[in-house]
This record gives C-alpha cells, structure tokens and sequence, in this order.
C-alpha cells in the first residue's frame, strides 16, 4: 500500500469514488486522530464503502518522523464494476503519503486576504459535509487567481450563501455571535470546524456576503493550519469589500485551535 502504483482501472481514479482524509501528525501522534476517523467512516457509509480494519489505520501514524508531517489517506472503492455500476463486492484501495510540514505563523497573527469566487457550488446533500473525491468544483475556483497575497478563494452556492473556502471552512462573529455556513447541501465538514464547535457556540446559519461586511472578526481554518483571521476580503473583480485590523476579538477563536492543534499560543504575538 502506501505509494504503491494505483491501477488504471481504480474507480477512485476513474470517477472520483472514495474519500480522503489530511491529517496533522506531531512526532508520529495524529492530531484530531478520532474525529478523522469518524469523518472517514460517516463519508465510507454514505457511499457504501467497507471500512478498512481499525488497526490497519490506528497502525499510519506511526510510520510519520518526527516533527510534523501531513499523512494524506486515499480510500477508493477500488477496481471492478462495470462503468458506473459498482463491484457487488468492493475491495476497497487504501493508500497513504507523508510529507513535510511548516505552518505559517505570520498568517495566524497578521491574518490573511481573500476574495470571493466566480464559481458557485452545486447542491447535493448526500455529499454534503464528508470529503469525497469528486473536488473539480474546488479546482476550478482555485484556477481563478493567482496573485501570492490571496490565501484563500470563499465559495457561495446557487443562492449566493456562504458555504466555505477553497479548502478551509470559515467562521465569522457578527453582533458578538460565532456563526458558520450550514452545510446541509454541499461543502465539507472540517475536523477542525465540527471539534471547535464542541468547546464554543458557533451556530451554524445560512448568509449571504452582508454576514461577513457586517461582522466584527471572520476566520478561515482547517485541521492542518488552523485559524487566519481574515484581514481584507475582496469581490471577485478584487475590489475591497472589507478590512478587519486584528484586535482581541479575534484571538478566543483562534487560542482554542491553537490548543487543539497544539500549536502555541505565543505564536499569535500573546505571552
């Protein structure tokens, strides 16, 4: 397994049928470990996948060196079927990489620009919220800028709400309330995201680009990076929508996925 060659006829290459995971690892401990796990299984459910054996996954981890390191997992449903008709029997195809990690501090105290892009995503709630492979739409707005000072594209849905970032969630507070995008119809549910939302009240809501002019803080986050405050958001032609200056209001967000990641604290320019 690992990084062995992936036949022609994997239907994860083929169509797009299976999932992933992108997991942090501290000195061979993952970070977020279970509820990765959890995400993973929720995602193999819906698409009628079988699970690889606990102990084969629990065992990825520990084959990180030190420091940190991502591990990338790849389930697909493997070869077999006939076009788009699945195996009757799935033999599932579970492959992994490790590769180096350095995250950016700069991003977490200065925060980060963004804009919004042209593309909008499209409903599906049964894809809704696991990270399947299919991720053209995310392709596709990623290809809309390539300026170094973007960090981060945000992606609204049919009816212009709020749904995420290219490959982070966002979370905004508006009249001293953390809210979030619903994503019952589409977009992913970040590991980051859902375990915050076990320690701090962030209500998840459906909005359009006003929640985000109006709010006092906003943030981009994910499992591996953690929290940018967002500093400028443009329109998708670039002009400035908004400038936030980072203040306090941003910090209580990011000081738990901080601990959550374990990163440090003092890395938002706090003692």
């Amino acid at each position: 397994m690992g990084d062995e060659a992936v036949p022609f006829d994997d239907r994860g290459l083929a169509y797009g049928d299976g999932l992933f995971e992108t997991v942090l690892v501290r000195d061979g401990q993952p970070v977020l470990w279970q509820a990765h796990m959890a995400r993973l299984a929720r995602g193999a459910d819906r698409l009628g996948l079988p699970m690889p054996a606990a102990e084969t996954l629990n065992a990825l981890p520990g084959r990180a060196e030190g420091g940190l390191q991502v591990l990338k997992l790849l389930l697909t449903r493997g070869s077999g079927g006939r076009g788009y008709a699945v195996p009757d029997t799935p033999r599932p195809r579970l492959r992994w990489r490790f590769t180096p990690f350095a995250p950016m501090p700069r991003r977490w105290r200065e925060g980060v620009h963004v804009r919004l892009c042209h593309l909008r995503l499209g409903h599906q709630p049964l894809l809704a919220g696991i990270k399947h492979l299919n991720r053209l739409e995310n392709v596709l707005a990623r290809r809309e800028w390539q300026a170094p000072e973007i960090a981060e594209g945000l992606l609204r849905d049919q009816q212009d709400r709020l749904v995420e970032a290219t490959s982070m969630n966002l979370v905004w507070r508006r009249h001293g309330r953390l809210e979030t995008p619903s994503l019952t119809a589409c977009g992913v549910e970040g590991t980051l995201l859902s375990t915050l939302r076990e320690h701090l009240p962030i209500h998840a809501c459906d909005a359009g680009i006003d929640a985000l002019v109006e709010a006092e803080a906003a943030w981009v986050l994910n499992s591996v990076q953690g929290a940018w405050p967002l500093a400028r958001l443009d329109d998708a032609q670039g002009g400035c929508l908004k400038r936030w200056s980072m203040g306090t209001e941003h910090r209580q967000l990011q000081r738990h996925a901080q601990a959550l990641l374990g990163y440090p604290a003092s890395a938002l320019g706090e003692a």
